[in-house]
């Protein structure tokens, strides 16, 4: 079984997925849970998730988090979508940007498919706690506004690695505005598109780059041990 879900609204994508898990959960407390991503990416984890099954557990629930995206695994998920959709286990693939092609392929194997995207209306976390004020506040470059809106979103009970993963996103989303002619080109929807090429002109393109790297950096770093990760992001958000 395949639920896909798709967009660039990463807080509801990742929302939905935990409302998934959970339902999943709920029906058979014993299911184990697996995430496959460009980090522990292999074709051999891949097949033994779609005819595997646990010793005492019914199924498996696995997250395909941006593989149909990524170069090296993209050939061989698409090329399984068949053998995945009829697994006994769960598969939700996840993904940010899908060409057309690809939401084709895989819609046809997708039990459900769902889009998220970003839009006027923005998710809120808290009563008078926006999510996307925090991209906001880094894509206008204030440092101040920016700490004391990371602040308030650790009291509302997000994560520090969601956190980044935003940031992330609006750095992506800054260099692709930039470096495109239009909406349609860049990849990004017209809303989006608009807010993030302004979001630009505050910095430089080598700036910019430098900000994907470091947050790249600071992902694997803190992964390997080397930093912590929460002092590192927080550093990293008083030093744009």
């Amino acid at each position: 079984m395949i639920y896909l879900l798709h967009g660039d609204n990463f807080i509801k994508l990742r929302n939905k997925v935990r409302d998934i898990l959970a339902s999943v959960t709920k029906k058979n407390p014993d299911a184990s849970y697996f995430k496959l991503s460009s980090d522990n990416w292999s074709k051999e984890k891949l097949e033994e998730f779609i005819g595997g099954q646990g010793l005492f557990q019914s199924k498996y629930t696995v997250v395909l988090d941006g593989l149909i995206s990524h170069k090296e695994s993209a050939p061989h998920v698409t090329e399984a979508l068949e053998e995945i959709s009829v697994s006994p286990n769960i598969f939700i693939i996840t993904e940010e940007n899908l060409t057309k092609e690809s939401l084709k392929k895989i819609s046809k194997y997708a039990e459900k498919t769902q889009e998220f995207l970003t839009g006027k209306k923005i998710k809120k976390i808290g009563e008078d706690f926006n999510v996307f004020s925090l991209t906001d506040a880094f894509g206008a470059r204030d440092k101040k506004r920016l700490w004391i809106l990371y602040q308030s979103a650790l009291k509302n009970s997000m994560e520090p690695k969601e956190i980044h993963r935003l940031l992330f996103w609006q750095v992506k989303a800054m260099i692709a505005a930039r470096n495109s002619k239009g909406a349609k080109e860049s990849g990004l929807n017209p809303f989006v598109y608009r807010k993030a090429l302004g979001f630009s002109k505050n910095f430089t393109k080598e700036e910019l780059n430098t900000l994907s790297s470091r947050l790249v950096s600071l992902y694997h770093d803190s992964r390997r041990g080397i930093l912590d990760f929460d002092i590192a992001l927080e550093r990293f958000l008083l030093e744009i």
